[in-house]
């Protein structure tokens, strides 16, 4: 029952300004998508992501997601099997002299109040799915699960890219603040010597005002940078599922921004929407809410089982075995919602709702997907790089610079779903 899932057509035009991308020069080699953390070249990047993949608690709960959904895709699929089970019991009774069979029993000889009653059997049972109702339902769980699957690569990506851009940011801060601290030294100098000067009648108030100006500016742009540093090594902290403050002393000493990798430039937006997780989670979705429509529709239908019970009973153990107190039963029912179809009309409504708005969900992640490849990823990374070479001539704008593209490249590999293995 049902319509049977087709996935949407859905065309896109090739990204704007490839061309000039694939035209840029670049000391190195794009890495590979699913570790491209590898390409900064920096072992301290490297085991902080490693580290924050390992330990990252929603990540964590990703991944106890998808065990969940894959039960529940083994359990809708166990529906379609027959089920069987075995059945062993005792009972020992002291019969009730009241009771309908104690007060009728109670005139014959013989009556015995204090009965053992023993029974072994094992039974069948199958409901035969005639009209697909539970093949859709292990069809939608199946997806289900996939697309909690594909939910779990996309925490991946974003734990893995989250992390990357907290650490070049606490790079770039400490770095700014070498820079800095240099000027307020450089400044403090000038004050000295401006006021010197002053002494000696060769210079003037004014003179005097614009030096302590500029070592004030010089001494309040210490305070932001390091307020930042330290809010962003306690977001590392977070992504590494830790205290904030577990691992700070272990960023504390200065190193280097390391260069930006190449990004690859080769990309079509359908290589772009193959690999987005949240594009493959959304598909996934409209596939299962696609199964749910059939699942509903089938509802119309009857359901017909059938069931059959082998077994012994007997009223001493020492005789159960025996062909006197073998059992058998054999069971067909038939269930029909027949006088409920305004209800059933009201669930397959439902159900096609929720396949309208898993359609539209999908379109959506689309567009969102190439508009963040466009809005991150190898659009403004040209411009990024002609910034970084346009202010060379400034030590902090440079540094700042140089922070913002290797962001600019995590960005990057995050909006083309780089981290995991296509």
């Amino acid at each position: 029952m049902g319509p049977d899932y087709r996935k949407p057509f859905i065309t896109l035009e090739g990204f704007r300004s490839a061309a000039a991308v694939q035209a840029r020069i670049m000391s190195t080699s794009a890495p590979a998508l699913d570790r491209w953390w590898l390409g900064f070249d920096d072992p301290e990047l490297t085991r902080i992501i490693e580290r924050a993949l390992h330990q990252n608690l929603d990540l964590a709960a990703a991944i106890a997601r998808v065990e969940q959904a894959r039960a529940a895709a083994r359990e809708a699929g166990a529906q379609l099997l027959p089920t069987a089970d075995l059945t062993v019991q005792a009972a020992r009774t002291h019969e009730s002299l009241e009771s309908p069979i104690g007060a009728i029993a109670r005139q014959l000889p013989g009556f015995q109040r204090d009965q053992f009653e023993s029974d072994v059997g094992a039974g069948a049972s199958w409901e035969i799915d005639l009209f697909g109702g539970l093949r859709r339902g292990a069809q939608a769980a199946t997806a289900e699960a996939q697309a909690a699957e594909a939910e779990q690569v996309g925490t991946h990506i974003m734990v893995a890219a989250d992390a990357a851009d907290a650490y070049l940011q606490v790079r770039g801060d400490q770095a700014r603040i070498a820079v800095a601290r240099d000027e307020v030294t450089t400044d403090e100098r000038l004050v000295e010597l401006i006021e010197c000067l002053f002494r000696s009648g060769l210079a003037t108030d004014r003179e005097v005002a614009q030096a302590q100006a500029l070592l004030s500016q010089a001494r309040a742009s210490l305070q932001p940078l390091a307020i930042d540093a330290e809010a962003q090594l306690n977001r590392l902290d977070v992504l590494m599922g830790a205290q904030p403050g577990s691992y700070a002393a272990e960023l504390k000493s200065p190193q280097r921004i390391p260069p930006a990798p190449a990004i690859p430039s080769d990309d079509t937006p359908a290589n772009v929407l193959r690999r987005r997780p949240d594009v493959i989670a959304a598909e996934r979705r409209l596939v299962a809410s696609n199964a749910r429509v059939g699942q509903a529709i089938s509802e119309y239908y009857p359901k017909i089982s059938i069931a059959g019970l082998l077994g012994f009973e007997s009223l001493s153990t020492d005789h159960l075995f025996r062909a006197a107190t073998f059992q058998p039963e054999a069971l067909a029912g038939l269930r029909w919602r027949l006088f409920d179809f305004g209800k059933i009309n009201a669930e397959v409504a439902q159900a096609k709702g929720a396949n309208a708005e898993a359609l539209a969900d999908y379109r959506q992640s689309i567009l969102h997907a190439v508009e963040e490849a466009y809005a991150a990823g190898v659009i403004p990374l040209t411009d990024v790089l002609d910034a970084d070479r346009q202010l060379l001539a400034a030590q902090d704008q440079l540094t700042l610079t140089r922070a913002n593209t290797d962001q600019a490249a995590v960005q990057s590999f995050r909006a083309i779903g780089g981290g995991w293995g296509s």
